[in-house]
């Protein structure tokens, strides 16, 4: 299987459920990293320098996996956050350098599009900032809130400043695990078809999956199928971001055996086969928010050509018990450590900066 990939020839679901059953880390490892090299520049890791503004933690969803949300009149905890704090926190990210935000937040029943064409619009009006914004579900929430289509409501968004959309509310795009862990979520089929509409708008994305819970290896791999065949179709998603299921502070984690949980080697196993079978998703990105500093340095080894973002602030994942925060200099430091030239890119993959 792995002298197919090399070869050049597409492995199959099969395939990549036998590479993540063997546990053979190395080989498949080797194998993604020379994938890898071919991709992008083998001498070369990209970062980039931006920030997670979670406009509002109010949401109706109720997902088992999530400890950031609060519901509508959770009182003390829930907010939405006013404009002149959202624009501070841009000011503070091009300040050190920044190129981009990334927001989100939750399914807010008060917030229909004209909140967000206001917001965008006035944040473009002051601001030379990527947009990153509103995840799938969101993208679908607010287009039900406001009695538009989908490729309507992309529309609205982007002419008032959306740049790209994130790979957020994903999961496992397996609807037997989103009845288990986000029943009122949308579907897989809905999370795709925003995605579609995004991409034939010209709205490049990024995927993302967060496994680690209830889904099988199977499952596992057909999500990645999904996003492999919607790629084959639209060649919209730039890159692919996996992470690990985050156990604390949520309902999911006590229903998940601490024995089950995936542990660095799954992590580095899982980010591996993705870079095999997803041959056409150019970049992969290390998740070192979730595994600390030391193994996302390790997963540039193992098919990922992208350390992500220094996270100037995040809330979602440091709400479920992990938090790990970066420098640029700490980025810079890691990457020549691996005998690499350091890149500060933009969301679109564009250099910044070279060390």
């Amino acid at each position: 299987m792995l002298e197919k990939a090399l070869e050049g020839e597409r492995i199959d679901e099969r395939d990549a459920v036998a590479l993540l059953e063997s546990r053979e880390l190395v080989a498949v490892g080797r194998v993604a990293e020379q994938l890898r090299a071919r991709r992008t520049d083998p001498r070369k890791v990209t970062f980039i320098v931006d920030r997670n503004v979670n406009y509002t933690n109010v949401c109706v969803t109720d997902c088992d996996f999530c400890a950031f949300y609060r519901r509508p009149g959770d009182r003390g905890e829930a907010y939405l956050l006013p404009k002149a704090i959202i624009f501070k926190k841009i000011e503070e990210t091009l300040a050190i350098g920044g190129t981009g935000v990334l927001m989100q937040g939750g399914h807010h029943p008060d917030l229909g599009v004209d909140y967000y064409v206001d917001l965008f619009s006035s944040i473009k009006a002051r601001y030379p900032i990527h947009l990153h914004a509103l995840s799938p579900p969101e993208i679908e929430h607010i287009a039900r809130r406001s009695s538009l289509t989908v490729p309507e409501t992309l529309t609205r968004l982007r002419d008032a400043g959306l740049d790209s959309l994130p790979g957020g509310g994903a999961e496992v795009l397996v609807d037997r695990v989103r009845r288990l862990i986000a029943p009122k979520k949308t579907t897989a089929a809905a999370w795709l078809n925003v995605m579609r509409h995004a991409h034939r708008l010209g709205i490049s994305t990024t995927a993302t999956m967060m496994y680690g819970h209830v889904e099988t290896l199977a499952e596992r791999v057909e999500h990645m199928r999904r996003v492999r065949e919607l790629q084959d179709e639209s060649r919209g998603f730039r890159a692919f971001i996996s992470w690990t299921f985050q156990p604390d502070g949520n309902r999911l984690g006590p229903l998940v055996p601490r024995d089950a949980l995936p542990t660095s080697f799954d992590y580095l196993l899982t980010q591996a086969v993705s870079r095999i079978y997803l041959d056409n998703v150019e970049h992969i990105q290390s998740s070192w928010v979730t595994q600390g500093m030391k193994v996302g340095q390790v997963a540039l080894q193992f098919g990922a050509d992208d350390l992500g973002s220094v996270m100037i602030e995040e809330n979602v994942v440091s709400a479920a018990g992990t938090t790990h925060r970066s420098t640029t200099d700490e980025f810079v430091h890691a990457i020549r450590a691996l005998g690499k030239q350091p890149v500060q890119r933009d969301t679109l993959y564009r250099e910044v900066r070279t060390w």
